[in-house]
């Protein structure tokens, strides 16, 4: 991914077809400079066998949503950056209705971003999984 700047919600939302955001379904809502908000309409394709929400699917938001944002804070003269280390922890799930995830910056540095996600479930007003990801920000060789 090159570095490319700010983003509106719509142009990060034109990347997500054709890629794993768009099959599971992430819609961005939000950008701004250090923080994202965006959303995942559950449905039976995004479940586990058990018939609530796959973990993959809330890392799947939850790291689009730090990913998408990272763009915007990377240093001029990187040409993108990968992601390095996450954590989740799960509190919640779901079998219906929506997720919503806002991601927020903690750290943007000249080798990594650290970035924070809190997933919640408006329908019940809980949390659903706290997330923290680490990303290199990648250099020409």
């Amino acid at each position: 991914m090159a570095a490319t700047g700010f983003h509106t919600a719509d142009e990060l939302n034109d990347l997500l077809p054709g890629t794993l955001p768009g099959l599971v379904g992430v819609v961005v809502d939000t950008h701004e400079v250090g923080r994202l908000t965006s959303h995942l309409d559950v449905r039976p394709e995004v479940l586990a066998p058990n018939g609530y929400l796959h973990a993959a699917t809330v890392v799947a938001l939850a790291d689009t949503s730090c990913g998408l944002a990272t763009r915007a804070l990377l240093p001029e003269g990187s040409t993108g950056f990968t992601t390095i280390e996450l954590k989740s922890n799960f509190l919640g799930t779901a079998r219906e209705g929506r997720i919503e995830c806002v991601a927020t910056n903690v750290h943007a540095g000249r080798t990594t971003q650290v970035w924070d996600a809190v997933v919640t479930n408006p329908g019940t007003g809980r949390t659903t999984a706290l997330f923290r990801c680490t990303q290199q920000v990648l250099w020409p060789r």
